[in-house]
């Protein structure tokens, strides 16, 4: 088994809960089988088969983007200027914008298309750092378009990137179903045959006014609860629903959003376990002004992740340091918790216990960078001028 040893770089290890974990002149040994079989001052490192000198350059956990819409046909620049105008993500919604304007794209569009499409986002996002991605459906709301998204959303492993996927057809309403339950119904009856076929890791949807209730939201986790499958839960986005203590109460991996997050919602979250997932860019881009209550959320112990949210519509973000900046201005996280957020913390909004941190175990996902601190992967934003490679374990440079 053929060992790597890359020395002489500055580790963030994010060994532990807190702190950087900072390792000057630090080394990493890499087995074959992709793990890190050895983490410490270049010193103390043990012979390998092969050295790699990495200059005094950064080293980071590769990064993890545990919630985006990847896959999905056309564009919603319009409702950008709409918004603009004074119109809410809920009036455009209403008048057949938002979502549903993007259903008809994807459904419209052939896998290939859809698939040349992501592959170009993915791999934006593969260029600033991140070795793991969340892609969710949720743009077909019919069987074959629901399936056709998931299965794009495998192809893109091939990027050299691990991909999670989501089941999110209860993502809106679609227009051939006049009532809500009615749709709930066909959307717990297609998933089994996607599990089946091996496309579905989780179970997402939309509780919200504009959306899906509990009740309904409930029927679709009972679902993916028979499957032995985990579940996620947009929640609280634009008014509280009580989604985050519904979606605690199935040990949900994660909920996000969360800028209407209450105070029992929060300790729901903090009982089961739940990862909070705060998404800056979609709050950047509606002009939201209630912030996710972050103090409370840290004084419960909760978990905090970040992500791109990448979609057409309130987030075509795909830059993960812009995320970083965005968290630490306008949701006043320290740089450390961003990139906490986009590693470790990320890696646990997809139920990935292996990935996320610089120690003899994990997976040896890491990122090289042209910098002399972490924080300043949070200070700059407009631009990537740090990221010199990406390894991805067993399958080498990204």
């Amino acid at each position: 088994m053929t060992t790597r040893l890359w020395r002489g770089g500055r580790l963030a290890t994010l060994a532990g809960e807190q702190g950087w974990g900072l390792v000057d002149d630090g080394a990493l040994l890499v087995g074959g089988d992709g793990l890190l079989q050895w983490v410490g001052p270049s010193a103390d490192a043990p012979a390998a088969d092969a050295v790699v000198e990495l200059g005094g350059a950064l080293v980071t956990p590769g990064l993890v983007d545990c919630h985006t819409h990847l896959v999905y046909g056309g564009n919603r620049a319009l409702e950008f200027e709409q918004r603009l105008h004074g119109a809410s993500y809920a009036d455009i919604a209403r008048a057949g914008g938002g979502i549903k304007s993007t259903v008809a794209a994807t459904r419209a569009a052939t896998e290939d298309e859809l698939l040349a499409a992501a592959t170009k986002r993915a791999l934006a996002l593969r260029a600033e750092g991140v070795t793991t991605l969340e892609v969710k459906s949720g743009y077909g709301l019919d069987a074959a378009t629901e399936a056709r998204m998931l299965r794009v959303a495998r192809r893109l492993a091939g990027l050299g990137l691990d991909v999670r996927t989501s089941y999110l057809a209860a993502h809106a309403l679609p227009p051939e179903f006049a009532d809500a339950d009615d749709y709930i119904a066909a959307v717990c009856l297609w998933l089994p045959e996607l599990h089946r076929e091996g496309l579905v890791d989780a179970v997402d949807a939309f509780c919200e006014h504009i959306a899906f209730s509990p009740a309904q939201v409930a029927r679709v986790f009972d679902a993916a609860r028979r499957l032995g499958l985990p579940v996620k839960l947009h929640a609280e986005q634009l008014s509280d629903q009580g989604g985050a203590q519904l979606a605690a109460g199935y040990q949900a991996l994660s909920c996000d959003h969360l800028e209407h997050l209450s105070p029992t919602g929060i300790r729901a979250m903090a009982e089961a376990g739940t990862v909070a997932v705060l998404l800056p860019g979609a709050f950047y881009a509606l002009r939201e002004t209630q912030l996710p209550p972050l103090a409370a959320l840290r004084e419960a112990g909760v978990p905090i992740a970040l992500a791109t949210d990448h979609n057409p519509g309130s987030s075509p973000t795909l830059s993960p340091l812009l995320m970083m900046n965005m968290a630490c201005v306008l949701f006043r996280m320290t740089p450390e918790e961003a990139l906490r957020g986009l590693t470790v913390n990320g890696a646990r909004a997809l139920g990935l216990r292996d990935r996320g941190q610089l120690v003899a175990g994990q997976r040896a996902d890491f990122c090289v960078w042209d910098g002399g601190h972490p924080r300043e992967l949070a200070a700059c934003f407009g631009h990537n001028p740090l990221i010199e490679r990406v390894f991805k374990g067993n399958r080498g440079e990204a």
